[in-house]
């Protein structure tokens, strides 16, 4: 079926969600093509999926919200954002739109003969704090040398992904934001394409993560999917 999907996890976006989902629909209309928006909520405290459900009602044909009750499970909306897509290309963003749109319309043409489309911020332009960009430089490294991936960005906004592709892996993906890698990794090992590609990105708002504990568990995960490879468990 001819269109897509555009995927965004939010977690207390109540003074986004409105203005940046109909920003976000004025994009999407100008490319004549026909796509859908799901919105996964985890685990806001705020008034976001209160917003969203009236953004729903307004645009039914368009949008889809549904909430989940525990902060962080960001890879427990990507796999049920999935799942609900009507469309086979699937691209995830960041609700604060942070990373040029023009990400989508590239995106969509590689997804033609790609299964992963990587919008890498390393090999873009990136504004963001020292700190988490320190923190990525090193996890990059820890997963070029563990699993042997050759890409610069593993967080979960800009990227694409072909459904019919990536579905059969989701036994192996956790809750948090780990199934970026584990999707990478599992998708090379099956001889499919992933194509990255430089994004400019301007993201200096505080992260809606608590950064040491997302570094542990990131590392955590990488060592723990290591272990599984190393012991055919995978």
């Amino acid at each position: 079926m001819k269109g897509f999907t555009v995927i965004i996890p939010v977690y207390n976006e109540e003074e986004l969600i409105v203005d940046n989902t109909e920003k976000l629909m004025n994009f999407l209309n100008s490319l004549k093509i026909p796509y859908e928006i799901i919105i996964g909520d985890n685990g806001s405290t705020d008034s976001t999926f209160k917003k969203g459900k009236n953004l729903m009602e307004k645009y039914q044909d368009k949008v889809e919200i549904f909430h989940l009750q525990e902060k962080g499970s960001v890879g427990a909306v990507f796999k049920k954002s999935v799942l609900k897509s009507r469309y086979d290309k699937i691209i995830s963003i960041d609700m604060d739109l942070s990373v040029d749109l023009n990400f989508i319309t590239i995106c969509l043409d590689l997804l033609n003969d790609n299964s992963i489309v990587i919008g890498s911020k390393i090999t873009g332009s990136q504004e963001r704090p020292l700190l988490r960009k320190l923190a990525s430089y090193i996890y990059i490294k820890m997963v070029k040398i563990l699993l042997g991936l050759e890409y610069h960005d593993y967080s979960p906004t800009s990227k694409g992904y072909k459904k019919s592709d990536i579905i059969g892996e989701f036994e192996y993906l956790d809750k948090g934001t780990f199934y970026t890698v584990a999707l990478s990794y599992l998708i090379k090992r099956k001889g499919h394409n992933i194509k990255e590609i430089p994004v400019s990105c301007f993201d200096i708002r505080k992260s809606k993560f608590n950064l040491s504990k997302e570094i542990f568990y990131r590392f955590k995960n990488l060592m723990i999917f290591f272990i599984r490879i190393n012991l055919n468990n995978l």
